[in-house]
């Protein structure tokens, strides 16, 4: 870190420059009365938001909190999270399938799919915690905004936000009848629509929104293609890769019997049919010969996919259902109370091939499943002088990560790099066969088939081989909360809050793990993953933990619009009951029992400190942070045996700069920016291990975005409308430890949407979008599953993305 430093000053510098800008235009501001004209006012409204679980305008929260509105998104043509994030300072987030997405907020990454391992950052629909991976990823559309909090929050969002919060807001049922629908069609078959019916009185109102989004894969997969050479002739003809089929319906209904009283009821359901992850190797070439990043690929799967691994074909099949209750009742003058209440239950099946070659070698599944019960109340006081609420909350989790594996055994033998096998490689060297990554050849043909044979001494020519291992979590935990904010004077606030929280964790761990037969033939009894085999066995473990989260927070008004904050606050990764098994006899000895065993990850604990200054100064708005964060007991993620673990990295420190700005030009243009410095990672203290000194995963140390949204009168009756924009991130590290290998530099992309608008307030328009329109070659995720077995795999991010879209409202 110390080589960063004038960096970071630098960087420190010009957040403080532009504070001093802020404060120097909001004073000249405070000291002549404003003659700002209705332009300025509807190219400038507020934004209003409920991080502190009441509406506020978002420069009178006293934390870094940035709101993306459902118009901004419509605006810039964005319709996922990873989408938006481009465009949010200090976020990341890594889609490398619906199955398993990546959230990172200021580099501190929240992607484990482990049942027994809880989330670093929260991910809220509609006030109700969904964090858990496999069922967090969720598609946006009729959305009212998406609030995205920076840093360790605990009265406001739980035991999960240990370094931030992502809130979805669907839209909400109103008086009216309304509707809208929007659909487009482009390359790769890309075709998508969306919409919603709003109808209702000032008492009962519903509202349904849809969407539907179909795309071909791009990365091209010849295995089994008729039409195509390739080493999988007469199996499976598999899908293009990095595709999306993914439905979504939601139904809402509010109901306000009296103004004191409001409940809303939404019930959800999302689901995707995706085909397969592009994990492609840059070893293991497919037939032709093509081992670049980009290129297509032969990823074959298991011939007996549907038998052991759950589906015929590599892709996702994913539902998710969710309900959620919220009710909110003015007690008295001045006191609410608000209970929000949700179920959330998962199921996914995901089949991947990852070796990411032609060979019968690393055939994976992952069946995930998880239920999901939330409950919160809150009291909230407002008055003149002090603020206050508590509550309490429950949360209820029960989850399973099962993970079967197909291969066949003299395959696996000639492919694994593994230094257990090196007797097997070189008796098959021996005998003239290429092992290790040779054991595809360049052309893409598969020397490796004949192993058994060999092996065996042509008593069998195939050998297939299953074996699957789960891991289990029940995660109960009850908390209560309070906040309590002071103003001395108008200009001057101050909030302390605390949450308690007790928390019990009970994890599971069972497998079954056959020995290798052509192992056993000459004497040595194990499992080709080298996992002990619980034969189907259960292990079981629980702990209970307590702690308290504080939180402490000031905000100074310089003027009616722009203000200081400052923060100190504390987060919490709750620790992780990690249970798996251990071999008890050598391999030497046949019919191996396991018993079980169990590593207590502690607690990761973060103190979060940071300030800056928020607001809009005539046609200006926008935020200036700086933040430090340091870590004990961080946990990271690492890969054995094909399944994600959790270890304990020592200390972490985290240093950065955010900024965001918006200028309404003139009426017909505004411009937006983002940008983000963070200097952070694992300390370089020898106690860290292999750890010490490597930046976090996925955390670029800069990013940034810009654009312009531009709406030029076309006489009295249509509107020409463009969003240019541009977006950048700085190169990442796949993995920890890091390796240059396992990169991607930075790149910058370039999106585009425009067309035109007609009809009374514009209720229709036609236009044209392009997403990534210089067509940039970068990765998106390397290292993966195939990593941890030596052999890297790659994915490739999306290429050039075009087509055209018309929408309508009425």
């Amino acid at each position: 870190m110390n080589s960063t430093i004038g960096r970071i000053s630098a960087a420190v510098l010009l957040a403080g420059l532009s504070q001093a800008a802020f404060i120097q235009a909001a004073t000249a501001q405070a000291m002549v009365q404003p003659q700002q004209d209705a332009r300025d006012a509807d190219d400038n409204p507020d934004v209003i938001v409920t991080a502190q679980k009441r509406e506020q305008r978002i420069e009178d929260v006293p934390v870094t909190v940035t709101a993306v509105t459902g118009a901004r998104m419509a605006d810039l043509g964005v319709n996922s999270l990873s989408e938006v994030a481009q465009y949010i300072p200090g976020l990341q987030i890594q889609e490398q399938s619906a199955n398993n997405p990546g959230f990172v907020i200021r580099g501190i990454t929240s992607d484990s799919g482990s049942a027994q391992q809880g989330a670093r950052v929260t991910l809220y629909y509609n006030g109700v915690d969904i964090s858990r991976t496999r069922g967090a990823y969720q598609d946006l559309y009729d959305i009212e905004r998406i609030e995205v909090v920076k840093g360790p929050q605990a009265t406001l969002f739980g035991t999960a936000a240990a370094v931030g919060a992502i809130s979805i807001i669907s839209a909400k049922p109103r008086a009216g009848t309304e509707g809208g629908i929007l659909a487009s069609y482009g390359n790769f078959d890309r075709a998508q629509v969306s919409g919603y019916l709003n109808a209702g009185n000032d008492t009962l109102a519903g509202r349904i929104a849809f969407a539907y989004k179909y795309r071909d894969g791009y990365v091209r997969n010849i295995a089994g293609d008729p039409k195509v050479a390739n080493q999988n002739q007469g199996r499976i003809d598999q899908d293009d890769l990095n595709g999306q089929d993914q439905r979504g319906v939601r139904g809402s209904l509010r109901w306000t019997p009296n103004p004191s009283l409001t409940a809303d009821l939404v019930l959800t359901y999302d689901g995707q049919r995706n085909p397969g992850t592009a994990f492609k190797s840059r070893v293991f070439a497919p037939t032709g010969g093509q081992t670049g990043d980009y290129g297509y690929a032969e990823l074959s799967g298991s011939p007996l996919s549907a038998e052991v691994l759950g589906k015929r074909k590599l892709g996702l099949t994913r539902n998710v259902y969710d309900a959620n209750l919220t009710v909110a009742v003015d007690v008295a003058p001045g006191i609410t109370f608000t209970t929000v209440n949700g179920y959330r239950r998962f199921d996914a099946l995901e089949i991947f091939d990852a070796d990411g070659g032609p060979a019968w070698y690393l055939e994976f599944g992952e069946d995930a499943k998880g239920d999901q019960w939330s409950h919160e109340s809150r009291f909230a006081f407002d008055g003149t002088h002090y603020r206050a609420s508590f509550g309490w909350n429950a949360f209820f989790e029960n989850g399973q990560q099962r993970v079967p594996f197909s291969t066949e055994e003299g395959t696996y033998l000639a492919c694994s790099v593994t230094p257990l096998f090196a007797p097997v490689r070189q008796l098959l060297n021996g005998a003239g066969l290429p092992t290790g990554t040779a054991c595809v050849a360049a052309n893409g043909s598969i020397p490796a088939t004949r192993a058994t044979a060999l092996l065996s001494r042509g008593a069998a020519m195939v050998l297939p081989y299953s074996a699957s291992f789960a891991n289990y979590g029940r995660n109960n935990t009850y908390s209560v909360f309070a906040d309590a904010t002071w103003l001395p004077t108008p200009a001057l606030e101050l909030t302390a809050g605390a949450r308690v929280l007790i928390e019990d964790r009970k994890s599971g761990y069972s497998n079954v793990m056959p020995d290798s037969r052509l192992l056993a033939g000459a004497g040595v009894f194990t499992s080709l993953l080298g996992a002990a085999n619980t034969k189907g066995q259960l292990f079981e473990a629980q702990r209970s933990y307590a702690a308290i989260l504080p939180r402490f927070n000031a905000l100074y008004r310089l003027s009616d619009d722009v203000n200081l904050y400052a923060t100190v606050s504390k987060g919490r990764r709750s620790p992780v009951v990690q249970l798996d098994a251990q071999r008890i006899v050598p391999l030497s000895v046949a019919n191996s029992g396991a018993i079980p065993r169990l590593q207590i990850i502690p607690a990761e604990n973060v103190w979060n400190y940071e300030g800056g200054i928020k607001g809009r100064v005539g046609p200006f708005s926008g935020a200036a942070s700086v933040f430090y964060q340091r870590y004990k007991g961080f946990q990271v993620s690492v890969f054995e045996n094909g399944l994600a673990v959790t270890r304990s990295a020592g200390s972490a420190n985290n240093l950065g700069v955010e900024l965001e700005a918006n200028v309404a030009v003139h009426r017909w243009l505004s411009l937006f920016g983002t940008f983000a410095y963070i200097d952070g990672g694992i300390g370089d203290d020898p106690s860290n291990g292999v750890f010490a000194g490597n930046r976090f995963r996925l955390q670029p140390d800069t990013t940034a975005s810009g654009g312009a949204n531009v709406r030029i009168p076309l006489g009295t009756s249509a509107t020409f409308y463009a969003t240019p924009s541009a977006t950048y991130r700085s190169k990442v590290y796949f993995e920890l430890p890091n390796s240059e290998a396992i990169s991607q530099g930075g790149y910058t992309l370039v999106n585009l949407r425009a067309g035109v608008e007609f009809g009374d307030q514009g209720r229709f328009h036609v236009g044209g979008f392009a997403r990534n329109l210089t067509n940039k070659r970068y990765l998106i995720d390397a290292g993966n599953t195939g990593g941890t077995f030596g052999t890297p795999t790659y994915i490739a991010g999306e290429p050039r993305f075009y087509g055209v879209e018309l929408g309508a409202r009425f």
